[in-house]
């Protein structure tokens, strides 16, 4: 047998193997609730300490919803919305009671052209509902006219370091295996946006000094295991081959030198699955379920779900339970079913699971008695 023909069946083998993610069963033990109405897209959104939210809207708005009311935060930093870039995640400081710091990414424009962007990361401080004390820690170079990958979620490790990706910005063949050019990475800072000592490029001259991993396509989930303080991210593949992957220092993911997917044309860019030096996901998506969002569960809440992982579906419009044993995906089921495109998704302080589903709102699951 040629060569070709054994990768094309061994890729065909392993689509096989995955599940087609329209066909997961449906949760019917639990409805939901909006609590949030009238959002398009929230891209992002965090629980204060009073209970009240604070709702990215990829538009360019930063939302307070306190006690049923929504008001919009003034001095937010001039955001370019530009194809998949805008105002996106939000995150606060693991001391926030503290020193009240709030994280915001978003795509913004050098010299004031709208036409081209890459992704910036900045803190804040929340007074009243106006943003003040705004420091941009860090900028992706160079700003770019493409729509496509701005990547953008973050996360705080249990040592204080802020995580965060930029998606590759759709040049796949330059961007992700290049540790010298921003796009198609991880990140980690100090939570002022000073470099860590430790991290892996640290002592390369080419190298941009805050990328933590490399070879990643367009990273829209990132949480922290409850247990083990690991990093867990999900990315977009092309046509098929999203993935579940475990952040770690100096690591290549692969992108695009190995894939599970394919062109959206359905042609091929590569004839590997796995490469020496290059990470294996933990877990692979075909067909894609183009995946937005990330959150543990560790509410007791929903009997028998601790441990488990939820991960939004853009494409099937639903948000995916993944049951995790040994780091492996071993059942998914589909929970609020066709409402719409899952954004986001958080564990309340109430224990409660919340979703942000475009064009809903904020909505909260909740068990059947």
């Amino acid at each position: 047998m040629k060569p070709k023909a054994i990768v094309f069946l061994s890729v065909l083998f392993l689509n096989l193997l995955s599940c087609a993610q329209d066909k997961n069963p449906k949760n019917k033990e639990h409805f939901h609730e909006v609590v949030v109405s009238d959002l398009n897209i929230p891209w992002g959104f965090i629980f204060l300490p009073d209970d009240s939210m604070l709702i990215t809207e990829k538009s360019g708005e930063l939302i307070h919803y306190k006690e049923g009311k929504k008001t919009m935060v003034n001095g937010l930093p001039e955001v370019t919305v530009l194809g998949q870039g805008g105002l996106m995640d939000i995150e606060l400081h693991p001391n926030y009671r503290d020193n009240g710091w709030i994280y915001l990414s978003f795509a913004s424009s050098e010299d004031d052209n709208e036409d081209t962007a890459n992704t910036t990361i900045m803190r804040a401080k929340l007074e009243g509902n106006v943003l003040t004390e705004k420091q941009v820690i860090y900028k992706a170079t160079p700003d770019s006219g493409r729509g496509q990958h701005f990547g953008s979620r973050i996360e705080f490790d249990n040592n204080g370091y802020l995580f965060f990706s930029v998606g590759d910005r759709g040049d796949r063949d330059v961007n992700p295996q290049d540790i010298s050019l921003d796009c198609g990475k991880v990140y980690r800072l100090k939570d002022d946006g000073s470099i860590p000592e430790d991290n892996p490029f640290i002592n390369k001259p080419e190298a941009k000094k805050a990328i933590y991993c490399y070879g990643n396509r367009n990273i829209q989930g990132m949480i922290k295991h409850p247990e083990t303080g690991e990093i867990w991210t999900h990315e977009h593949g092309p046509k098929g081959g999203d993935e579940i992957n475990i952040i770690k220092s100096g690591k290549n993911y692969g992108w695009p030198l190995i894939s599970y997917g394919i062109n959206y044309t359905g042609t091929k860019f590569t004839e590997h699955t796995s490469l020496p030096g290059m990470e294996q996901p933990l877990y692979y998506w075909v067909p894609s379920i183009a995946p937005s969002g990330m959150e543990f569960i560790s509410s007791d809440i929903y009997p028998g779900w601790k441990g488990n992982l939820l991960v939004g579906s853009l494409k099937f419009q639903y948000l995916n339970r993944c049951v995790i044993e040994n780091n492996k995906v071993v059942k998914q089921e589909q929970l609020i079913s066709g409402l719409g495109r899952v954004r986001s998704v958080k564990q309340g302080p109430d224990g409660y699971i919340y979703a942000g589903v475009e064009n809903v709102g904020i909505v909260k699951i909740i068990p059947k008695k």
